[in-house]
């Protein structure tokens, strides 16, 4: 089957409704796959590159979106979807690669990046053979059906990882992560020094609790704006916070994007520093939970060691590291995404294909050292 690639309408936004519903269900938790006016502004604000698919008789079969926002360099693949009549064609891959290439002709763009289910291994390989490149696993990242592991893929823009900045050192408890990421797309991390982790620490700082949690959009997006006043303070790609954390003592406000659809919470930025949160991620993680969010992530820049360690120290684990993710000037620092869950992992039932193996690995043995004792890992 010979399908027809185009730029979506705002005119197809309720057969790209239909298509997404009858690939995913009711499970979908983006709202470009089902909220009409969400999907209607990234069509027509041109923060988006969407492509349809339709067959010779006019049939929407499939669709994908990159995304994007102003003062970012990177975008993000989503909404691949293609009808179940239409699958093992191709299709989804053909898709892909043209999303991708429109995205990257801008110039505006040094990466994309996509989080991929791992029900089957067949989004993988659609990623992979369009220049994508294994970036890690978010275990128990999302609510689809039941509680899902992703894998975090990028794919560059040509020179980018060559303008890398070099990170002296990092600590120890990253180390299996570094080795995957630098067999999965070939970088050396030879010159960074591992120092060693401190091992997880309990209780919370005085004062710290309790921590109340602030739900209100509009304002919280204006405080935050009043904290971080500066692009260059903020940094979080397509993510924007809709509630904020603060601890009781006043020490610190910490800025979060809480999808209770999705069952996850992206902790966007925290004031005054990502590190003024010691001690108190214990208090902060209850209240995500509270709030209905059962997993927890944090992307910190890989050289920010004081900032790394308060997080490892409370029981958030190296996920997935990103190269060249952000553009300062003329060079490209890595950053760390570091996650933490609240429900049991099981990986009995995900598809891991071989390039994702190095980092179910690196999961693993992070896992452990945070959260079994060192006399048990010894025996």
């Amino acid at each position: 089957m010979t399908a027809v690639l185009s730029p979506a309408s705002a005119q197809d936004i309720a057969e790209l409704r239909q298509l997404y519903f009858e690939v995913y269900g009711h499970g979908y938790p983006v709202p470009l796959g089902s909220d009409p006016v969400v999907m209607r502004r990234l069509i027509t604000d041109g923060t988006a590159h969407w492509l349809t698919a339709r067959t010779a008789g006019g049939v929407l079969v499939g669709s994908a979106v990159v995304v994007t926002e102003p003062g970012s360099r990177i975008g993000k693949l989503v909404g691949l979807a293609v009808h179940p009549g239409h699958r093992g064609g191709g299709l989804a891959s053909r898709l892909t690669g043209a999303v991708c290439a429109e995205a990257f002709a801008t110039g505006g763009l040094d990466s994309v990046y996509a989080t991929v289910r791992l029900v089957t291994e067949g989004p993988q390989h659609v990623v992979v053979r369009n220049g994508f490149r294994p970036l890690g696993l978010l275990p128990n990242a999302v609510e689809v059906e039941g509680c899902e592991t992703l894998a975090l893929f990028a794919r560059y823009a040509d020179g980018v990882l060559e303008h890398r900045a070099p990170v002296a050192s990092v600590p120890e408890r990253l180390s299996p992560l570094l080795s995957a990421v630098a067999a999965g797309v070939g970088i050396d991390y030879a010159g960074t020094r591992h120092a060693p982790s401190r091992r997880a620490a309990g209780g919370a700082a005085p004062g710290a609790e309790p921590i109340e949690l602030i739900t209100a959009p509009a304002f919280v997006r204006r405080r935050f704006l009043e904290l971080f006043p500066e692009a260059d303070d903020r940094f979080f790609p397509l993510h924007t916070p809709n509630a904020v954390l603060v601890a009781a003592d006043g020490s610190f406000e910490a800025y979060a994007d809480l999808d209770a659809v999705a069952g996850s919470c992206a902790l966007v930025a925290v004031h005054p520093r990502p590190a003024a949160v010691a001690g108190a991620l214990e208090a902060l993680m209850a209240a995500v939970r509270r709030a209905g969010a059962d997993y927890a992530e944090a992307l910190l820049p890989l050289a920010d060691t004081e900032a790394l360690e308060v997080f490892l120290a409370s029981g958030f684990v190296p996920s997935a590291v990103y190269p060249a993710m952000r553009r300062i000037r003329d060079r490209l620092h890595d950053y760390v995404v570091l996650s933490r869950t609240s429900r049991q992992i099981d990986f009995r039932t995900t598809a891991v294909s071989p390039l994702l193996q190095p980092y179910l690995g690196a999961y693993l043995s992070a896992w452990t050292a945070t959260y079994l004792p060192v006399h048990e890992v010894s025996r």
